[in-house]
């Protein structure tokens, strides 16, 4: 590590000499929480951090390095990371050479092919992520052509994967006219996984192969994504199956309109055999490791506390769990409305008002499945077991300079047996009413109540949550949610209160409180969060 930083000083100050234009860039975050309590006994009474230094250096035109070093120091990692994270050590670095329309890669390689649904890799601290391919890669890019390839293998926590991963991305744009924004772009993609070191009966490599293609204009646009993955086996109880061997496929439609104070978006998705790691056994790991391809839950992401029980995750693999509980991946769509009552009319009064609707709906694929000789035949458009099920509406209104409110009703089906693999199904209903009030003088304050009716599960929860912006640098808050309806456990109560301080590009906050166990998501993707208490904090700055 010591030999790395010393090559990348050396590379600042011989830019720094240079007559090119050279900048740094860096930024540094810190995460950190004394557990008082937690759900996992091994993080009683611990001091745990995850710190990150990035460091980006650009020489001239040509040149580009980006440096990443992570510490897990004290205690070690927060409670929802991999054990994989621990000590210091170089996360990542690259460096990127570009000339004309070529540009040169070596080293931590992150990018996308298509939607995702083949190849994606990316970096998210709250959830623990960074799947970066450490290897090669080349781009040639035009103004109508764009061709990709790379290969490596992928980073898993401070090691890289035993799999070998390569690739390549094409994209064409066939039409573009500029006076009527409308283009016409066709995409195709390959992704192959081989693990070399290890024997299988059926063939090592993997391949999976999209083809896409994407229509815009300047009041509708379609998108439409195929996929086919060769035979593989099938991961149970943590190992492969080699007698469980099966195809994957995945389609994927995005089509929309929109026009002034109205927009329509609705996404199709079908989905069968379609987890894919660079190494096999990772296939139901705690903490996404080693994953190769972005498969979101595509429903609403909601901003509230009771709006994040019983969320949805996306349902891509095979699992034969009991004769009772089959099922090989996921069928379903999300909409979204949105209108915007025009300023003057009876509904938009004064400042206007805007009104969102969302529906979700997703099955098991439909078919004939065997448990005892582990196999199954789908069909493409039959459904089976409901997995989950939403409808949204919220109502956003501005009443006059000082004040304005948003109104959220939710109503849900939760299937807890397929999604989570546990007992139960779920029916609530959730409300939210938010409000913001300006003060003055760069003050405000936001308040917020929710609650949520349930006959199922856990019952009924009440929440309510106040912030209070002293101005545009302070803030403080505190919420609390309480199961009142609980049978089982009484009243839990999960509360927080913190503050947070800002400063152009630097942040400081801290809070303490008790946080809910449960799924917790960003973007779709969700990760498992222990309940604990105790006290948090975070550091962030950019220079």
């Amino acid at each position: 590590m010591n030999r790395l930083i010393l090559f990348f000083l050396i590379l600042y100050c011989w830019g720094s000499k240079s007559q090119q234009k050279n900048n740094l860039y860096g930024s540094f975050f810190s995460n950190g929480v004394y557990y008082g309590e937690s759900e996992d006994n091994d993080f009683n009474e611990d001091l745990r951090t995850n710190n990150y230094l990035k460091l980006d250096y650009l020489v001239g035109e040509k040149w580009n390095f980006d440096l990443q070093i992570e510490s897990y120091a004290i205690d070690g990692r927060l409670q929802n990371f991999s054990e994989n994270l621990n000590g210091t050590f170089i996360s990542t670095f690259s460096a990127n050479y570009k000339i004309n329309n070529l540009k040169f890669s070596v080293g931590s390689i992150y990018d996308q092919f298509g939607s995702g649904l083949i190849f994606r890799t990316w970096e998210d601290r709250q959830l623990g992520i960074n799947n970066s391919i450490w290897g090669v890669r080349t781009t040639y890019s035009t103004e109508k052509f764009n061709l990709t390839g790379l290969a490596g293998k992928q980073k898993k926590g401070k090691t890289n994967s035993d799999g070998v991963v390569y690739g390549f991305d094409a994209e064409l744009m066939l039409f573009e006219n500029f006076d009527n924004y409308k283009n016409l772009n066709l995409g195709l993609s390959y992704v192959g996984r081989s693990e070399p070191e290890i024997e299988y009966s059926f063939n090592n490599l993997t391949s999976a192969i999209s083809a896409r293609v994407d229509y815009n204009s300047e009041s509708f646009y379609i998108n439409y994504e195929h996929v086919t993955k060769s035979k593989d086996g099938i991961v149970q109880f943590g190992s492969v199956n080699e007698n469980f061997i099966k195809n994957g496929k995945a389609d994927l439609m995005n089509f929309g309109l929109f026009k002034s104070g109205f927009g329509l978006d609705i996404n199709l998705r079908r989905m069968e055999n379609m987890s894919f790691f660079s190494d096999r056994n990772e296939f139901g790991g705690d903490y996404l490791e080693a994953t190769l391809n972005y498969l979101p839950a595509l429903t609403k992401q909601h901003d509230y506390l009771l709006t994040n029980i019983n969320v949805y995750v996306a349902q891509p693999n095979v699992s034969f769990q009991d004769p009772e509980l089959m099922k090989s991946g996921e069928i379903g769509y999300q909409v979204d409305l949105f209108y915007n009552f025009k300023k003057g009319s009876p509904l938009g009064g004064k400042y206007g008002t805007k009104l969102s609707f969302n529906s979700a709906l997703w099955y098991n694929l439909g078919g004939n499945y065997n448990y005892n000789n582990q196999n199954y035949n789908t069909s493409f458009l039959d459904f089976d077991e409901k997995y989950f099920s939403e409808q949204s509406i919220e109502l956003t209104k501005k009443f006059n300079n000082k004040y304005n409110a948003t109104l959220l009703y939710v109503n849900r089906y939760y299937n807890k047996r397929f999604v989570e693999e546990k007992s139960g199904e779920v029916n609530s209903q959730i409300i939210v009413l938010d409000n913001t009030l300006k003060l003055g003088n760069k003050k405000s304050l936001k308040f917020d109540i929710q609650h949520l009716s349930n006959d199922d599960d856990q019952k009924n929860w009440f929440g309510y949550g106040i912030e209070y912006n002293l101005n545009y640098n302070i803030s403080v808050y505190h919420s609390n949610i309480v199961n009142y309806g609980n049978e089982v456990e009484g009243k839990p109560s999960y509360y927080s209160t913190g503050i947070s301080y800002s400063k152009n590009s630097t942040r400081l906050s801290t809070s303490f409180g008790k946080e809910r166990g449960g799924y917790n998501c960003y973007g779709g993707i969700c990760k498992y969060i222990p309940e604990f208490k105790g006290i948090s904090f975070s550091i962030s700055t950019t220079f």
